[in-house]
């Protein structure tokens, strides 16, 4: 690796500009344009068909997008059909805006015209490289030959727009505005503003794309204040921006350059683009969501959108993508998982509105997603508070801490085991596996109880090995009468030393109860068992007979 051959392309903004430091958040949403469908569209291996173009439009308008760059209509037919497809089929809202990308060459725009015809509302974008690297090596040409393509751009697409039948608004982009002077950036785009004339009913949009991504973020950001502070015309112009994602910063770009005074974002659905992508509107999006601010973009169906992304573009979202991805909110750590439990615990005995669970950014449910598939995830590395945590949230059993302590051994020991994670399903079956009336090789048939004075009788019907005995035994409660029988029948004896009881809600057949026990044998060991009935009694029975029987089968 031969650090020689390279050297800082960018060029810092001149004088200080630094207001931005001062900001530590974003107060409100950006006008927000997608880009999907033409920066998107040209990175994918094989670009979207013309239906599969309308059907990811149609979801960018269901989560809200108001502007859309729908292609490069001169660039291939299917762009320019999709476009004319889209207004003659009054396809297009009458609160959205249609956006065309077009060079500053001639029969370019002109095309671009012919495609937009008729459009309600449309921007036409303009662009032309100003960097120092494509003046010198590509275009080979002077300052002066640069900015004078850029006016003669402006002054065709604004003679052709009064042509033209259609409402058009204008943008115009300093291609790779990162590796050009600002001063010279500046320049240009003030000679495109002198010809667009902004007015309060003639908006333009300059837009600064991070063509190639050279700097740290603050330098961007500080060049974009530069220009907001210097544009002519600016109560009258809408400054975008454009980043992509090559340093892998391009959301923090893009949100120190709000910070600086940008006015609109230019990015993708999960960042998709060219090379390293687009800045991923997602992301930005959801930032500010949690933060408090209205991103005014609907995500709260993500695995529907996920769906429609992966469906036509054939791309994939990568499983850590930022609260899109499918493993972003999962927990397999133990000590995540108890904290996440204990805190969502807390939230709800506070009864808060505020989220605040450790971990986790923001409430799963926002975006459609689920606690039980999506947070606490099982396997070989999870504790005993995220699987007990799981095994209440789905199915209602509530375990006494020891007992769940013991079940996320046996729920690790299969994981490490089969080499594979565990589902809710999976430790349901384990918990009922080795735990829950577990009745071989012991069970009871049937129980009858006497009041006695302070004491309970006991008639206790024990069934082992197929054979049956029936036992009468007192005690200072129904459960101490038939632990005692228990011990006369088997000749073992123990201590129940942890019981606890609730009520578990069933959909279908109302409350059963549910009961949890705790075994000491003479060693000292612990053995677990529980037991269900509508009855908390035989619950408690069945219970201690779970835990003997395995307690027996040690």
């Amino acid at each position: 690796m031969d650090t020689s051959k390279y050297s800082i392309g960018y060029y810092p903004a001149p004088g200080s500009h630094y207001k931005w430091v001062q900001r530590d958040h974003i107060e409100k949403a950006p006008q927000w344009c997608s880009v999907d469908l033409r920066d998107g569209n040209q990175s994918l291996v094989i670009p979207m068909s013309l239906e599969e173009k309308l059907e990811f439009y149609h979801m960018l308008l269901r989560v809200g997008f108001k502007e859309i760059e729908v292609g490069f209509p001169a660039a291939s037919d299917t762009e320019y059909e999709f476009l004319r497809t889209l207004i003659e089929n009054n396809m297009i809202p009458q609160d959205v805006t249609v956006q065309v990308l077009t060079q500053c060459r001639e029969h370019i725009i002109r095309k671009t015209f012919d495609a937009c015809k008729g459009a309600p509302n449309a921007i036409i974008h303009f662009y032309n490289s100003v960097s120092v690297a494509q003046r010198e090596q590509v275009f080979r040409k002077s300052k002066e030959e640069i900015m004078q393509i850029a006016i003669d751009g402006a002054k065709l697409v604004k003679r052709l727009a009064a042509e033209y039948e259609g409402n058009f608004r204008f943008e115009y982009s300093p291609e790779s505005f990162t590796g050009t002077e600002p001063e010279y950036a500046l320049e240009v785009c003030n000679a495109v503003l002198d010809v667009l004339e902004p007015s309060e009913s003639n908006n333009v949009i300059i837009n600064l794309p991070v063509t190639v991504e050279m700097s740290m973020p603050h330098v961007y950001a500080s060049q974009v204040e530069y220009m907001s502070e210097n544009l002519k015309y600016r109560e009258h112009v809408t400054l975008s921006l454009h980043p992509h994602n090559d340093r892998g910063t391009g959301v923090a770009d893009t949100e120190l350059a709000l910070l600086a005074g940008a006015d609109r974002v230019e990015g993708t659905l999960f960042g998709n683009g060219e090379r390293t992508g687009n800045v991923d509107i997602i992301t930005l999006a959801m930032n500010m969501y949690s933060h408090g601010v209205d991103p005014h973009l609907d995500f709260t169906d993500m695995p529907a959108i996920c769906k429609i992304y992966e469906d036509t573009t054939r791309m994939h979202v990568y499983e850590r993508s930022p609260y899109a991805g499918a493993l972003v909110f999962a927990a397999f750590s133990g000590s995540h998982q108890d904290a996440i439990a204990k805190g969502m615990q807390w939230r709800k005995e506070k009864k808060l509105h505020q989220w605040t669970v450790p971990y986790i950014p923001i409430d799963p449910h926002d975006i459609s997603r689920t606690y039980d598939a999506d947070v606490i995830r099982v396997n070989s590395q999870s504790g005993k508070g995220g699987i007990g945590y799981l095994l209440e949230q789905t199915y209602g059993y509530s375990l006494p801490p020891k007992m769940r302590e013991h079940l996320s051994y046996q729920c690790k020991s299969v994981s490490d085991r089969d080499h594979r994670e565990l589902k809710c399903e999976d430790v349901l079956a384990i918990f009922m596996d080795r735990y829950l009336n577990v009745n071989d090789p012991l069970d009871i048939s049937e129980m009858h109880f006497t009041r006695k004075g302070e004491n309970v009788e006991a008639t206790v019907t024990f069934q082992r090995f197929g054979r049956t005995k029936t036992l009468r035994s007192m005690g200072n409660g129904s459960l101490d009468a038939v632990s005692n029988a228990l011990k006369e029948f088997t000749g073992r004896q123990f201590n129940l030393k942890v019981y606890s009881e609730h009520s578990v809600q069933e959909k279908s057949s109302g409350s059963t109860a549910a009961a949890y026990i705790g075994l000491e044998d003479v060693s000292g060991s612990m053995f677990w068992g529980a037991g269900t009935d509508t009855d908390i009694i035989k619950a408690s029975a069945h219970a201690l007979i779970s835990a003997f029987n395995n307690m027996t089968r040690e």
